[in-house]
């Protein structure tokens, strides 16, 4: 009864360390066997590798979450050269694998990137083209329900999501650059599986073939940077250019 109970105490004390914990590092909360032992063949080194665990050594192990690994850029060994240059990007096909379907439509006016996790406006036509600060504030300024007809063709861009004030922005230069599938051009965008091309209506409507505006500021001063969708092209625009808006906001 006296070990059941000290089990208890200590667990408890180890989800309140979680709770508390940096967003950033694993808390372990160990598992015990009847003699009241933490259990379990996990080493340390599992720990960097993104698992929680618990052993007979140590009690409580916590360590620093990996970087996220980068994906996949769609190039295969067919497309676009058949056969893949060896060596290159289509025959090595390096990062992590898409998931199928990479895209699901909501049904309520946005898409979820299944590789990332963000949510995207459905409607990549909806804003007008316009300058750099006025396009991070109109993709602030989006929610369901908003009015703000001088910015877009559409209100609030047919939302049904009970977006509210301050949930949409401006993607930043690798959030909009994630979107992009360097096996096609024109759009450079996949469809909705994440297996052919884009066609309109799949998945995104509109047009995304247009230089899009990013939050991200060139370093050098006065440009921001953009992303081609067409093609997948990078470039720093100045400020007073008129680019598209295709905002985002974060998953639940």
């Amino acid at each position: 009864m006296k070990n059941a109970l000290e089990r208890l105490i200590l667990a408890t004390l180890l989800l309140f360390a979680v709770s508390t914990f940096a967003a950033d590092k694993v808390v372990v909360v160990p598992l015990f066997s009847s003699d009241g032992k933490a259990e379990g063949d996990a080493v340390a080194a599992d720990v960097l590798k993104g698992k929680s665990f618990s052993n007979d050594v140590e009690i409580g192990i916590s360590g620093t979450r990996p970087p996220a690994p980068v994906a996949r850029t769609a190039q295969t060994p067919a497309v676009p050269f058949d056969p893949a240059t060896a060596g290159s990007d289509g025959a090595l096909q390096k990062g992590v694998a898409w998931p199928n379907p990479r895209f699901t439509d909501n049904s309520d006016g946005t898409v979820t990137d299944n590789l990332t996790g963000l949510v995207w406006l459905k409607n990549a036509s909806c804003f007008w083209t316009t300058f750099w600060i006025n396009a991070l504030s109109v993709a602030a300024a989006l929610y369901d329900g908003w009015t703000g007809r001088e910015f877009v063709s559409d209100g609030d861009c047919g939302l049904s999501d009970s977006s509210s004030a301050g949930d949409w922005r401006l993607p930043n230069i690798q959030e909009l650059q994630s979107l992009i599938a360097y096996q096609y051009y024109d759009p450079a965008l996949s469809n909705g599986a994440g297996t052919a091309k884009w066609s309109e209506g799949d998945v995104f409507s509109g047009n995304p073939s247009n230089y899009f505006w990013t939050s991200s500021i060139y370093a050098n001063g006065g440009y921001a940077w953009s992303v081609h969708v067409g093609d997948g092209s990078v470039i720093a625009g100045g400020f007073s250019n008129n680019y598209s808006v295709w905002p985002v906001r974060d998953g639940q």
